[in-house]
């Protein structure tokens, strides 16, 4: 046998390789609770006593975990059969769901110094049982006998007619995580950056805007892509007769006026914002800068940087040594106006955020004028809610911007009176408090008058 056949034979007898083993796969699944508190208040206990078996306050409604939930205290018991000498808590499921699957703890706050709280935790005992799951909408879980009411009304839970009750709710989320087989980061867009250097640069700019002696370059389509408003005065039927030089004149508009008011309204006059020539003592409400030059006049030109960068300049550097907050909520007020004004919806929803994030005494007044004027419902609910509240009502009509508000809309005045009697305590609004009583009007002939509670 040659070479060649002895070696063939030689493989044909050898061992076989072993076959390759089959590849492993890997995933993990990870159950967590997403978790999140919630403090109820509860004032006038003494009132709410008697109201009835069955018959409940609600707190606000708040979201953990992507769902809706709300508190429910019964004072008088939830139901007849074995409870009626106790209180009954419950936490609801508010939003749509099926099959909600949850932890939670109802702690009843001791309102001395002991702070000895009453608590009633599922959270300690979940290995016993597991979550709790809630089928559908309007589902609860709680306790019929919370607390014995006759034990209640003499501890220390209950303070100044007030219960304090905090829930904590840990819903329930499952996540299964396989390998990944790339590692590749997904930058963020940039064509904010790209139109923003294109604004900087001042190339190919085809339209300028003058404000007082400020000239600003942009370019027609960038302005008619983002706003359509600016569409139709650069491109449309109707357009300016010099679409290639606009010219910013003084608006005389009541949306324009409040944000003036805001604008001087509890500073001295030195924390104003003066235009480039004027000087402080020349500047009054009535020929005060208004919103959109003062836009123009902001150190990087916010409309116009929003417009190209979609996103705002930094509002630390934009308002420099003034009262931030003060000034960051004066930029947002003019910022809005400007946006509805312009149809930048996202501008103007981000300026409204900003609005109710900074809900104050000294210029809730202006803020609710300017959301009525500008159709801001969110910030208009959360402004006369503000407003409502009794010892709020008394310092905002004191304010020159609530004899603002009551002048140019009347309208509001009526429904925040329908809100403040609906709650049930109104007895201050007659009360004739200040100088700028909420019940005072003129008729047809200037007359004082008195408006009354629907």
């Amino acid at each position: 046998m040659d070479r060649i056949g002895v070696r063939n034979e030689a493989l044909k007898h050898s061992s076989s390789p072993p076959p390759l083993a089959p590849p492993v796969t890997c995933s993990t699944s990870c159950t967590e609770t997403v978790n999140g508190c919630h403090e109820f208040k509860i004032s006038g206990y003494s009132l709410a006593k008697g109201m009835g078996i069955g018959k409940y306050v609600a707190s606000d409604s708040f979201v953990v975990g992507g769902y809706t939930w709300a508190i429910y205290f019964y004072p008088d018991g939830k139901s007849v059969e074995d409870n009626a000498g106790y209180v009954s808590v419950f936490i609801a499921l508010a939003s749509e769901g099926t099959d909600v699957r949850a932890l939670f703890e109802l702690t009843l706050l001791d309102q001395s110094e002991r702070q000895r709280h009453k608590v009633h935790s599922h959270f300690l005992r979940m290995l016993d049982g597991g979550p709790y799951t809630l089928k559908y909408r309007g589902s609860m879980w709680g306790y019929k006998r919370f607390y014995k009411r006759s034990l209640l009304e003499g501890s220390d839970y209950l303070k100044d007619d007030c219960l304090i009750i905090k829930c904590r709710v840990g819903v329930v989320k499952t996540n299964t995580e396989g390998p990944k087989t790339y590692n590749i980061a997904e930058p963020p867009s940039n064509i904010g950056q790209h139109f923003g250097k294109l604004l900087e640069s001042g190339k190919l700019t085809d339209v300028s805007f003058k404000v007082d002696e400020e000239v600003f370059a942009a370019h027609k389509v960038v302005l008619a892509a983002r706003s359509p408003v600016f569409k139709a005065q650069l491109f449309g039927p109707l357009k300016d007769k010099n679409t290639d030089f606009i010219i910013v004149e003084d608006i005389e508009a009541p949306a324009f006026k409040v944000l003036s008011l805001s604008l001087y309204e509890g500073f001295s006059s030195a924390a104003c914002f003066v235009p480039p020539g004027k000087s402080v003592k020349s500047t009054s409400i009535d020929n005060a800068l208004f919103p959109l030059q003062y836009i123009f006049y902001a150190q990087k030109t916010v409309l116009l940087h929003f417009i190209y960068w979609d996103s705002l300049p930094d509002m630390q550097e934009l308002v420099g040594l003034l009262n931030s907050s003060w000034a960051s909520t004066v930029m947002a007020q003019h910022l809005l106006a400007a946006a509805d004004r312009y149809a930048l919806e996202r501008l103007k929803l981000m300026c409204e955020a900003k609005l109710c994030e900074n809900v104050a005494i000294n210029n809730v007044a202006t803020t609710l004028a300017l959301a009525e004027q500008h159709q801001c419902e969110q910030l208009r609910a959360l402004c006369l809610k503000f407003i409502a509240v009794p010892e709020n009502l008394r310092a905002v009509i004191e304010t020159d911007g609530f004899n603002y508000l009551r002048e140019s809309c009347p309208s509001v005045i009526t429904e925040l009176l329908r809100y403040v009697a609906s709650s049930g305590d109104h007895s201050f609004v007659t009360s004739g408090y200040g100088k700028g009583n909420l019940l005072d009007s003129t008729d047809g002939n200037g007359r004082r008058v008195k408006a009354r509670l629907y």
